[in-house]
């Protein structure tokens, strides 16, 4: 039986992938002719912080049923671009290695399991940067995480191998 909270995820989820423009709970109450009013959706996510664990839990089933020894595991970082958005624990400068330059964003680690024409995502870790340290050239603070991101990546793996998912391979690129 699907609980309230496993319909809204869905329906938020739902929402923001099929959304071409900004997301509001606003904007998906109305597109819902309000039977899920604005106050629902928005103590729905602020309910609390979702992790890893969460999306295992829900992507478990769908994984049981498509996995095989071939799988491979895709693990990748990104960064969430948020320019005009206050410096915090989570949204702070990160270092892209595709552009090759400093962000202001989200920075997040990804694994996609991926077997045949399949992929779904089996976990996750958001970068927060809790410590603020001396910038030795600048001499300016600057946020610091206490993991590095081979750390995040070892301990999502382990997560992995911990939820006893089948692969043969790890691919990612070079960070």
């Amino acid at each position: 039986m699907i609980t309230v909270d496993e319909a809204l995820l869905d329906l938020y989820t739902d929402y923001l992938i099929s959304s071409f423009s900004y997301t509001t709970a606003t904007g998906l109450s109305q597109l819902l002719d309000q039977s899920v009013s604005h106050d629902q959706i928005t103590r729905f996510l602020a309910q609390r912080p979702r992790n890893s664990a969460d999306l295992w839990h829900v992507v478990k089933p769908v994984v049981r049923r498509v996995e095989r020894d071939e799988g491979v595991l895709i693990v990748d970082d990104s960064i969430e671009e948020k320019p005009y958005t206050d410096e915090n624990d989570l949204i702070s400068w990160h270092y892209d290695h595709s552009k090759d330059r400093l962000l202001k964003g989200i920075n997040f680690l990804t694994a996609l399991y991926q077997v045949g024409a399949v992929s779904l995502p089996v976990a996750f870790d958001l970068v927060t940067k809790t410590e603020i340290v001396i910038d030795k050239k600048t001499n300016k603070p600057r946020r610091k995480s206490t993991l590095t991101k081979n750390e995040r990546y070892r301990a999502m793996l382990k997560a992995c191998v911990h939820n006893q998912i089948k692969f043969r391979y790890v691919l990612n690129d070079a960070w």
